[in-house]
């Protein structure tokens, strides 16, 4: 059986979601699992494929990065397949591991979009170290200390510090430095 895997990262990719649907049912996906989440969530999907592929099937992907977060996730992946007897193929790149180079081949790929990932992580950090030298760079607004005042008028009605977390859609410590500001040093 040819198992297909669809996922995008945010649900304003409909029409990526779509494409790669589209695109697993022409290779002849009997059964495709497809989710909206991000690579670092939790993706039920990916893990109910695993779950229901059996010994002589495929699991097909469009792109490598639908389905492994790193290549370490990759390989405990690939592994957990193999073990199954389940084959896996990345159209994209032309990969199918059924075969013995195929396995090269994707491993060595693994390996190049890890290594270029990590490039782009350290292209980023250089560039927001520079910004900070160069003071252009003040990271995140503080969300929490613009809602101090209505913070301190939740509680003076009694509410609980986790009442207010939820009411205002922050943090429980956020809330507990914005009380503790309120209070004097004893």
């Amino acid at each position: 059986m040819i198992v297909g895997y669809a996922r995008t990262s945010t649900l304003d990719q409909e029409a990526g979601l779509g494409a790669q649907v589209r695109d697993l049912e022409a290779l002849g996906c009997e059964r495709i699992f497809q989710e909206q989440v991000s690579s670092i969530g939790p993706r039920k999907q990916l893990d109910a494929a695993t779950d229901f592929v059996r010994a002589g099937d495929t699991l097909v992907v469009t792109k490598l990065d639908r389905l492994a977060r790193s290549v370490t996730h990759l390989g405990t992946i690939i592994a957990e397949l193999e073990k199954k007897g389940v084959a896996l193929r990345i159209v994209n790149l032309g990969v199918d591991t059924s075969s013995s180079t195929g396995k090269l081949i994707l491993n060595v790929l693994g390996g190049v979009a890890q290594f270029e990932r990590e490039m782009m992580l350290e292209r980023q950090r250089e560039g927001i170290a520079k910004a900070k030298g160069e003071g252009r760079y003040k990271g995140r607004k503080p969300t929490a200390r613009a809602k101090s005042e209505e913070i301190k008028a939740l509680a003076a009605q009694g509410l609980s510090m986790n009442a207010i977390a939820a009411k205002l859609c922050i943090g429980k410590g956020s809330v507990h430095r914005a009380l503790a500001a309120e209070k004097p040093a004893a």
